[in-house]
């Protein structure tokens, strides 16, 4: 089992960059899937990003494409999500997911329902 931690949320204004931090603890980071995800009030839970367990395969929305990139390195058990150009939009909480089962796709890997273990979030606000 793995335990996630999220950080590097805060108040921008748009056009600002973030870069979030997933640090993981309890098991061996290398072996899981991570995906970011973000819920803004009243609206369902959103797919961000996601990179496979080796970094051979991110994979990102259409409203992430091109400004935000996800990372990770499995030495320090931290993924990363660099977003760039942000806008009022994407405001939200934002969680990181592990899941541990190897040869996951892109469809598979945008599912919520693919992660068994979650972050408690970090906070995002863009002013315009």
């Amino acid at each position: 089992q793995v335990r996630l931690v999220e950080s590097g949320g805060g108040l921008v204004q748009a056009g600002d960059s973030l870069r979030l931090s997933c640090a993981a603890s309890g098991d061996t980071f290398s072996r899981y899937n991570v995906g970011w995800f973000r819920q803004a009030p009243g609206k369902e839970r959103e797919f961000v990003a996601a990179i496979s367990w080796d970094s051979s395969n991110t994979y990102y929305a259409d409203s992430a494409k091109d400004r935000f990139a996800i990372s990770r390195d499995n030495a320090e058990n931290t993924v990363y999500l660099q977003m760039n150009s942000l806008k009022p939009e994407d405001t939200a909480p934002y969680y990181c997911a592990a899941d541990s089962v190897p040869g996951r796709g892109g469809v598979t890997l945008r599912r919520s329902s693919t992660y068994p273990y979650w972050g408690q979030g970090t906070q995002v606000t863009v002013s315009s």
